[in-house]
């Protein structure tokens, strides 16, 4: 089983040379410790900065560099700084090629809810409306099961909607999953986990085809 920092290392070994990748708040902030050596990715953050880096040493945090989560960052040699209306004419305009994003629910045909649960207090529903509306490819990081270990991808999302149809994958604790016209078609497994508890954690269509592999981080 997967801790965040799995699910985040993972994720990266989705990341091609050349990518234009926005990380949502959360364990996808966390991708950008794991870029993989030897290709060049540039990271946007829709409170204005391109080419984020690594996670900041204690001794090397600049309070007036931050994400979109309000964590302190670092940038890369050519990053470059701007406002929201440009932040998001990138995003709207489709220049971002992958975004990763945090869920508290996901369907089987690929709906997303992660911005608000009712009855609680939000202070908005951030970038994550345009980020689905507008990217070319769209992965999940998310927890496999609530709280009370009920499973959170699903047939039909019961929270309020982010987009429609638009998850192309999703990482858990658990396993990695495609998103098609048949549900969740599982692809890999989370170290010592079975694919009979994947099962049993997951209420939305699940489809195994042959012997599913270990997946190695």
């Amino acid at each position: 089983m997967l801790d965040k920092f799995g699910i985040a290392k993972r994720i990266a070994k989705e990341l091609k040379d050349g990518y234009y990748v926005n990380l949502g708040i959360g364990i996808p902030t966390l991708v950008a410790n794991y870029v993989p050596e030897g290709i060049e990715v540039i990271l946007q953050s829709e409170n204005g900065l391109l080419g984020i880096g690594p996670f900041p040493y204690e001794e090397d945090v600049d309070p007036d560099l931050i994400n979109a989560g309000k964590q302190t960052v670092t940038t890369l040699r050519g990053s470059s700084f701007f406002d929201s209306a440009m932040s998001f004419g990138m995003i709207r305009s489709g220049r971002v090629d992958l975004t990763v994003l945090g869920a508290m629910e996901v369907a089987d045909n690929g709906d997303i809810a992660n911005w608000k649960i009712p009855g609680k207090m939000v202070k908005g529903m951030g970038g994550a409306m345009d980020l689905v509306a507008s990217a070319k490819n769209i992965i999940v990081a998310m927890q496999h099961v609530n709280k009370a270990g009920e499973s959170k991808l699903l047939s039909k999302c019961t929270l309020p909607i982010t987009g429609l149809g638009c998850v192309k994958k999703v990482v858990t604790e658990l396993g990695v999953f495609d998103i098609d016209h048949r549900g969740f078609v599982l692809l890999e497994r989370a170290p010592g986990v079975s694919v009979e508890y994947i099962q049993e954690k997951t209420i939305g269509r699940l489809v195994v085809e042959g012997d599913i592999p270990e997946m190695a981080l």
